[in-house]
């Protein structure tokens, strides 16, 4: 058995694929790892109640937890490793920010969306799909080159597919959101998909309980533009979320991990108030999806 393959700094080329098609994927990155990742994911799970907001999983909506991985200290630790930290800093530079990530129960179909279209600050997300796979039965399909704002084919796309989720492909173009032309990222425990957060993506096909986890990023901000990345930490208040982070991403951060959650800690201080506004509109988090749109 070979050794679990190692990444550094994103070479040439892989740094043209990510820039002309939006993601690149690692097969097998944490295959070792994979069984200790999935235990550590499940037991977030069970201290938070099985489910969304505390509940069992009722396999009809998709259960989500923001933050997720904060809550764990061998999650958090992902954060450390070199095969994350040295891709990320390849695309967004070495101070760049942690910005956030969320667990996932997925239930069938996940509609064509981008994350963050219309983003001023260059982001990226890295997934984690704790279960096998494939195109018909809920993996990762992503349109290659639709997270290139300004572009000709880009812009069409983001018309009809918004970061809203909104379904128009029936009326736009004939066909339902899964007949899409797409490439299907289909993947096993272990595997990482890497991708701009402004491109295309969906999931077709899927069982009622697809484990999965993200990890997002996002280039460190100007200090003339602070007000937008308070704006930016103001939508983890959809969540629930009074602090920028977990306790345990905080609790065991060295200096190394520091450096990239810094910037959001001391611009995060608003959450409080936002959060008791959200608990008074809502009766329970927000299940993740496009919650707000970063605008110019």
């Amino acid at each position: 058995m070979t050794d679990t393959p190692r990444i550094r700094r994103l070479t040439p080329a892989q740094l043209a694929h990510f820039d002309v098609f939006g993601f690149l994927i690692f097969p097998q990155l944490f295959r070792n790892e994979a069984p200790r990742i999935i235990d550590a994911f499940e037991q977030v799970w069970r201290e938070h109640g099985g489910g969304h907001h505390g509940q069992p999983h009722d396999a009809k909506h998709r259960s989500t937890i923001i933050p997720f991985v904060d809550q764990s200290e061998t999650l958090s630790g992902l954060l450390d490793d070199a095969r994350i930290e040295e891709p990320v800093a390849s695309i967004l530079g070495d101070d760049f920010d942690y910005e956030s990530s969320d667990g996932n129960f997925y239930v069938d179909d996940t509609r064509w969306h981008s994350d963050s279209y219309k983003a001023t600050y260059r982001r990226v997300k890295l997934a984690f799909y704790l279960d096998p796979v494939t195109a018909d039965s809920g993996c990762l399909r992503v349109i290659p080159g639709s997270h290139r704002r300004g572009d000709r084919f880009a812009d069409a796309l983001e018309v009809v597919l918004p970061g809203t989720g909104v379904d128009r492909t029936r009326d736009a173009w004939g066909v339902d959101g899964c007949e899409v032309p797409a490439f299907a990222i289909e993947s096993n425990p272990g595997d990482v998909v890497l991708f701009d957060q402004g491109l295309k993506h969906s999931a077709w096909g899927g069982g009622k309980r697809r484990r999965m986890f993200t990890m997002n990023f996002h280039q460190k901000y100007r200090e003339d533009d602070l007000d937008l990345l308070r704006r930016d930490i103001g939508g983890l208040a959809a969540f629930w979320a009074e602090k920028p982070y977990g306790d345990a991403m905080i609790r065991t951060a060295g200096p190394g991990r520091m450096v990239h959650l810094e910037q959001r800690l001391a611009n995060g201080d608003h959450l409080p108030d936002l959060v008791a506004e959200a608990k008074r509109r809502k009766k329970e988090p927000a299940r993740g999806g496009a919650q707000w749109e970063l605008e110019d």
